[in-house]
């Protein structure tokens, strides 16, 4: 195993680094399914950020590579020291070649990994770039304590995905709004009480997921359009699943229609159980569940969400409080949500 002292990178540089990797994948979460969002920053051997790039969706080149071509476009490639990636390299042929590979025939020494892969088709990278000729230097985050923060940055931005591989679901957010009285409903006339903070953060959450799941009674009473407003969605992303649960078919068509030609694929179930065979079938990484206090009840009894989150209307002009539960203790604070707040800024 690598150790920490072998590196010849500003410890200063390495944080620095990552970041900039960590806030340019957090950009493309929602856009990059049935792959997970990555990113790579390329140092030169004094710690200077040389180029940044992430996979911006599937069947487009990888994080690594598209660092790797922005060096070699600004003239910087032979200058390239070290990489550091938020997810373990590839080591297998699919729509693209290994990344690891790419790293081994270019001038990188050492590569530093966020997050071993846990993905058996692709893992193995790690193990690629240290054997053979040209041996590079391996560091991975999860194994040095004073890295911890990033190491669990990297685990958060990885985290919808790895629910899909281990789970064979998406990671799960609910985001639920109350008012100053502690109810869901919005003042006579109005379709909203959250502050302008609070609406922008929901917005990029909706950017960020794969899929909504919402019900009937929410379609008739609100006439939700869950489209992205408030930040840029992104350009060329594939149709995002809305799913309504909608046991006596009384979706209206006209209200299908328009979500439909407003970017979502509309698909209507009658439980929970059809709604996660959707999810599989979709290959969403993550789902954000809006509706009212029926279905919300009903996920909480199935235990159907992994973060929960709950913006609350303050008195007054005070911005809104927000409250985030994590549902499962074996994954620790590791939270998408906050990770987004933290890195998914405009």
């Amino acid at each position: 195993m690598k150790t920490q002292s072998l590196s010849i990178l500003p410890s200063e540089a390495v944080r620095q680094g990552f970041k900039r990797a960590l806030s340019l994948a957090a950009r493309t979460l929602g856009a990059t399914a049935p792959n997970p969002s990555v990113g790579c920053t390329l140092l030169d051997k004094d710690g200077n950020i040389l180029a940044v790039g992430a996979h911006p969706r599937a069947g487009k080149s990888h994080a690594e590579v598209v660092a790797l071509e922005a060096a070699r476009a600004a003239g910087l490639f032979d200058k390239i020291y070290a990489a550091l990636v938020t997810l373990e390299p590839c080591a297998h042929y699919g729509r693209t070649p290994p990344c690891a590979l790419k790293l081994k025939e270019s001038p990188v020494k050492e590569v530093w990994i966020g997050f071993r892969d846990p993905n058996p088709l692709a893992t193995g990278g790690g193990d690629v770039l240290t054997q053979g000729e040209p041996a590079k230097q391996v560091f991975y985050l999860e194994d040095m304590p004073d890295y911890e923060d990033l190491a669990k940055d990297c685990h958060a931005l990885l985290m919808p995905f790895l629910t899909r591989i281990l789970k064979k679901r998406p990671w799960l957010t609910v985001k639920q709004a109350l008012n100053k009285n502690g109810t869901m409903y919005p003042p006579q006339g109005q379709v909203t009480f959250t502050s302008p903070s609070s609406l922008k953060l929901a917005h990029q959450l909706r950017r960020a997921t794969d899929a909504v799941i919402t019900a009937i009674g929410t379609v008739l009473a609100d006439d939700p359009s869950f489209t992205v407003r408030h930040v840029e969605d992104h350009s060329e992303r594939h149709a995002r699943l809305l799913i309504v649960l909608d046991r006596h078919k009384k979706m209206p068509i006209s209200w299908k229609k328009d979500r439909e030609e407003s970017g979502f694929l509309v698909e209507a179930c009658s439980d929970l159980e059809e709604a996660e065979i959707m999810l599989r079938q979709y290959q969403a990484n993550w789902a954000l569940i809006e509706a009212g206090p029926t279905l919300l009840q009903t996920i909480k009894d199935h235990d159907f969400w992994d973060e929960w989150l709950t913006i609350q209307q303050n008195e007054g002009t005070q911005d809104d409080s927000q409250k985030l539960l994590l549902r499962d203790p074996e994954n620790g604070d590791v939270s998408p949500l906050n990770l987004l707040k933290n890195y998914g800024g405009e």
